[in-house]
């Protein structure tokens, strides 16, 4: 019996998603005992500068953008108590239809078998039970999101591993909630739309399609705090605005969809190593 602890991967895009998606889960299974790796994929170069400049506005400078958010990564993963994280560092692509989806070195014209043998490594070093990433539309929409599930689904393929997989979703039934509570706390809220096409599928899914439902809220000020690590980021994070109360109620449990499973666990569960311990 292999006697290192049980371990779970989550690749992201961006930092900041880690905390956004998954802060709870990481924050939790640290406590428990779980060896966490965070996989961020790019550079986050594409976020804001200080004072809120935007790409390609005059005092953006990308470089500069992204040694700040490896900063503020690593103070989220402080937070968390990551065990460790690998950053692949490919530059990042901005929103679906920007210049920067096919700047060179970007993440989103980076071919998938070359992303995946990358992760590969990483999947064959640390072994993981379970691995979480984005679903087929990247949630909403965002190319290095669907790369990120393109690359993770690949990577999995080409080692033959067999963990637990997981997407990131939101139930349908809070999303008018959520957006009741952030007009009230201020915040211009539109529900995403992905890049605005009619294909464009809704966000998140219908309750009944969600298979597995993890209670963080013990780890909301975690999630939060760590979500707050990302200050340069603040204009965009608009859950702060809420405070940890609010924010906690919102957001301290976690949903996704199990779409790889060798344990036979019973669905819908509520642990994301159901049937590993």
């Amino acid at each position: 019996m292999n006697d290192r602890p049980l371990t779970l991967m989550a690749v992201h895009a961006h930092p900041d998603d880690e905390a956004t998606g998954t802060g709870g889960v990481l924050a939790r299974y640290a406590q428990e005992g779980a060896r966490t790796v965070l996989v961020t994929c790019t550079d986050g170069a594409c976020g804001d500068g200080p004072g809120g400049v935007k790409p390609g506005e005059p005092g953006h400078d990308p470089q500069a953008v992204a040694a700040m958010r490896r900063q503020e990564l690593k103070a989220s993963c402080e937070v968390l108590k990551v065990t460790h994280l690998e950053m692949l560092d490919y530059a990042d692509s901005g929103m679906m239809g920007w210049e920067a989806n096919d700047a060179p070195g970007s993440f989103w014209r980076t071919p998938v078998e070359e992303g995946a043998a990358r992760l590969a490594e990483l999947l064959r070093r640390y072994e993981p039970d379970v691995v979480v990433t984005y679903d087929e539309n990247g949630f909403y929409g965002h190319p290095d999101h669907i790369q990120a599930n393109r690359i993770t689904m690949a990577a999995l393929a080409m080692t033959g591993m067999t963990p637990k997989v997981y997407w990131t979703t939101a139930p349908r039934s809070m999303m008018q909630r959520f957006g009741e509570v952030m007009r009230e706390f201020g915040a211009d809220w539109d529900e995403p739309e992905g890049d605005g096409s009619a294909e464009m599928p809704e966000i998140g899914l219908p309750d009944e399609e969600i298979t597995t439902w993890v209670d963080t809220r013990e780890f909301g000020g975690e999630k939060f705090d760590a979500l707050a690590a990302h200050a340069s980021q603040g204009e965009n994070i608009f859950f702060l605005r809420m405070g940890k109360e609010k924010f906690t109620e919102l957001m301290g449990v976690e949903t996704f969809v199990r779409v790889q499973d060798t344990t036979g666990a019973p669905v819908p569960e509520n642990d994301l190593f159901a049937g590993l311990r």
